[in-house]
């Protein structure tokens, strides 16, 4: 099992990636059409919840500001292919749970994570805020183990994920110039999440090929 941690998040990573799950908010964003402090107040309880604290308003304003600034800067870097010597490889029948630190506190986690690896090679661990993520093989023996975990809340199943390996510095471009490429082919995004090497695309299974083809034709070869 692969563990991923994803700790001290920072607040323009969170505005970004709730931005970036938003079609409608992305859109408005990239036309500049958008009131920032409107959508900071939208989208307060959202960070505050991800992060496990509360956010001061103009702290989020600012935010929004700076990415959507990074919009404008990207219409003008053409020389260098924002996925150059990026790296890509998909995986389907993905399921995903989610459970918050709350959930987990009576539970013996590292029983059932143990049985869990013994289980299967195939999954990545994320921590976000107070939250846990796992995304691993849906299978009939990856159901029976997490059947005995706290239920919080379940991706739908029938998942795929794209892994895109990026320089670390490369990424909230990548992250803006993914989401540009899949919402204009009409694919739904259901999650975008950082890995140690990358990033990791959530999507519906119909929809990762078309996905997987998209972004594979954007890096120059």
């Amino acid at each position: 099992m692969v563990f991923m941690r994803i700790a001290g998040l920072s607040i323009p990573e969170v505005v970004r990636d709730i931005i970036t799950r938003n079609r409608s908010i992305h859109d408005c964003m990239k036309m500049d059409v958008i009131n920032y402090t409107a959508l900071a107040v939208k989208i307060q309880p959202d960070i505050e919840k991800q992060l496990g604290n509360s956010v001061h308003l103009n702290t989020i304003v600012v935010a929004i500001k700076r990415y959507a600034d990074s919009f404008e800067g990207s219409e003008d870097i053409t020389d260098e292919p924002v996925l150059k010597d990026a790296r890509l490889s998909m995986t389907d029948r993905i399921m995903g749970i989610q459970w918050t630190m709350k959930d987990l506190i009576d539970q013996d986690m590292g029983k059932m994570f143990a049985e869990a690896e013994k289980a299967f090679s195939n999954s990545e661990f994320f921590r976000l805020g107070d939250s846990f993520r796992i995304l691993t093989d849906d299978s009939d023996d990856t159901r029976r183990i997490f059947s005995s975990f706290p239920k919080e809340n379940l991706y739908s199943s029938g998942l795929a994920k794209i892994k895109i390996s990026v320089p670390e510095q490369n990424r909230a471009d990548v992250v803006s110039y993914v989401t540009e490429i899949l919402h204009r082919n009409g694919i739904v995004l259901v999650d975008a999440l950082f890995s140690q090497d990358g990033i990791v695309l959530i999507l519906k299974e119909d929809q990762a090929p078309l996905a997987y083809e998209k972004l594979r034709s954007e890096i120059p070869r």
